[in-house]
């Protein structure tokens, strides 16, 4: 087993990625690259936006000139390519989350990808297989790039789709700013050994409580990504009728009301909420968790009524996500704790300083210069279950990077066999997520509140 350095990882990345195109992969995610469609320009930036009453926000971080990063959207089966330009003064990256993209689109710094420097480029290209909401963000410096803003959403495409009246995509987050309204610290130790460091500032698409029109009577595709570095949400839909139709870019199996959901950093949700007849009347999407509940967006009703029911609505399309084959499936063990360590050595990408969380009793705090082994190797095509016992008093969002996994079981709670590719693990909570190892590639497996990512609670395996 070769051993990761940051030599090899630096050697890897430049001779494989540095223009970003002109990879080969083995199986089905062959030839993905091969396709050059005019790319979309994602150029990050530093501006100023008005996030809270009083004095804009300085230095806050974008895709564009301005506002909210753009929805990207694509189409599934069709060639997709973005070409990252650096503008802000830190090295940067770009990852889909949830989308299964060839290894050296990844946007993994020095794992798949070299760094992108102020002033360069790098250019993405890949053909998403799967229909759903999904999004996108730095894998680089990412307390502090994300925490500024640099999240958007991605919204795949399915002309096979049922037909809605309406559409809604809503990118929540957490701003960390004070009274004056301009950024403090993102992170409090004390604070990123438990459940992280909440947020100050609440928002939907940078806006408090925004308000979106939609028509009577009629049926609301609403996409919410949660590209918070923190807070876990439990969602509740009051003033109308609603059902979850997907979660994390996949149809569920059997459609569900979404009665305090609980979701964490890097899920998505999308809902079918069907309007209330009467012209103005709101309907309010809230998190219900915690003392604090909260409005975060609402829906108001438009027009006559066009008297569509909710129960009309026809299937979403299963995405072409392998079937695990469970009488051969390999076994992972997988054990989330703290750790006893106390600091970390400095990282490529930006530690913390510190050392709380660990998988397996390996804390490793993110890009470090000399990355740990994987997790385990994989072979190519082979069916995996991971039995993942949360030893923690805190819940984790759980992501993998480059595959989706099937949810098997939970000894904490009833559970769909729900395709995902971000698992929220509670509290004692032990789980069977299975998967099939079709994606060549070091791929990382995570924590999603950002903190406990950059404090131990990361590492990857290999797919060969």
């Amino acid at each position: 087993m070769t051993m990761l350095t940051r030599r090899n990882l630096l050697k890897t990345a430049v001779a494989a990625g540095a223009a970003g195109v002109g990879l080969s992969a083995a199986g089905k995610f062959a030839g993905w690259a091969a396709a050059k469609p005019e790319p979309l320009i994602l150029k990050t930036a530093s501006t100023e936006a008005r996030l809270m009453d009083g004095a804009p926000t300085k230095n806050v971080l974008t895709y564009g000139e301005a506002g909210l990063p753009p929805v990207v959207r694509m189409r599934k089966g069709e060639a997709f390519a973005a070409r990252l330009i650096n503008g802000i003064d830190d090295p940067t990256t770009i990852h889909w989350h949830g989308i299964r993209v060839p290894n050296k689109m990844d946007g993994v710094p020095f794992l798949v990808q070299p760094y992108v420097y102020q002033g360069d480029h790098f250019d993405y290209t890949f053909t998403p297989p799967d229909a759903g909401t999904f999004w996108y963000h730095p894998h680089c410096n990412t307390l502090i790039q994300m925490g500024h803003g640099l999240t958007g959403v991605i919204v795949v495409e399915n002309p096979k789709d049922p037909a809605f009246d309406a559409e809604m995509v809503i990118n929540l987050r957490d701003w960390r700013l004070g009274d004056d309204g301009q950024f403090i610290e993102q992170f409090r130790p004390r604070d990123a050994a438990k459940a992280g460091t909440f947020g100050t500032v609440r928002t939907a698409n940078w806006l408090e409580q925004p308000q979106f029109d939609a028509p009577a009577g009629g049926l609301v595709r609403l996409r919410a990504a949660l590209t918070d570095v923190t807070r876990i949400y439990a969602f509740r839909v009051d003033g109308a009728e609603a059902t979850v139709i997907a979660l994390d870019g996949n149809p569920v199996p059997q459609r569900f009301t979404p009665d305090a959901l609980q979701l964490g950093p890097g899920q998505r949700l999308e809902l079918a909420v069907r309007m209330p007849d009467d012209e103005g009347a709101i309907v309010s999407l809230r998190d219900v968790r915690g003392t604090k509940q909260k409005i975060l967006a609402t829906l108001r009703s438009v027009g006559t009524s066009l008297k569509h029911d909710l129960r009309d609505l026809g299937p979403l399309e299963v995405n072409p996500v392998a079937e695990v084959d469970l009488s051969n499936a390999g076994r992972i063990p997988l054990a989330l704790s703290a750790t006893a360590e106390n600091v970390s050595a400095n990282s490529i990408c930006g530690s913390l300083g510190y050392s709380f969380w660990a998988i397996n009793k390996v804390p490793w705090p993110g890009d470090t210069p000399d990355p740990a082994a994987p997790l385990a190797e994989l072979k190519l095509g082979q069916s995996y279950i991971i039995d993942m016992e949360n030893l923690t008093p805190h819940a984790h969002p759980i992501h993998l990077h480059g595959m989706s996994f099937k949810v098997l079981s939970s000894s904490a709670r009833a559970v769909q066999p729900l395709v995902s590719d971000t698992y929220l693990i509670l509290p004692d909570e032990k789980v069977q997520l299975a998967f099939v190892a079709d994606n060549p590639g070091d791929w990382l497996l995570h924590c999603h509140i950002i903190e406990h990512q950059k404090t131990g609670m990361t590492s990857y395996f290999r797919v060969a």
